[in-house]
């Protein structure tokens, strides 16, 4: 089984993108659309070669679609590091 980590700048992604989710849509969709991001999370430390690079964007930087977010994400050694959460495939955001 692989190991995924968040980094801060991911944590505030997903804090902000529930906040906006309760918001627009109640708390339980909210809520399991976050869930969603997690089982995708697994799923990428599972796979993490099977998304592409977009060292174009960020050298290093792989990049996964769920729901209407653009997952950035790298490899630290077995680790899955989620850098960035982003609507919109806005990289100019990317840390």
């Amino acid at each position: 089984m692989g190991r995924f980590r968040l980094t801060k700048h991911a944590e505030e992604d997903l804090i902000r993108i529930h906040q906006w989710g309760v918001e627009r849509h109640g708390e339980e969709k909210a809520d399991a659309y976050f869930m969603a991001f997690f089982e995708h999370f697994e799923r990428l430390a599972e796979h993490p070669n099977m998304y592409p690079a977009v060292d174009h964007i960020r050298k290093g930087y792989r990049r996964s679609v769920c729901g209407a977010e653009s997952v950035y994400y790298r490899l630290v050694g077995d680790v899955v590091e989620i850098v960035a959460i982003l609507r919109h495939q806005d990289p100019e955001r990317l840390p």
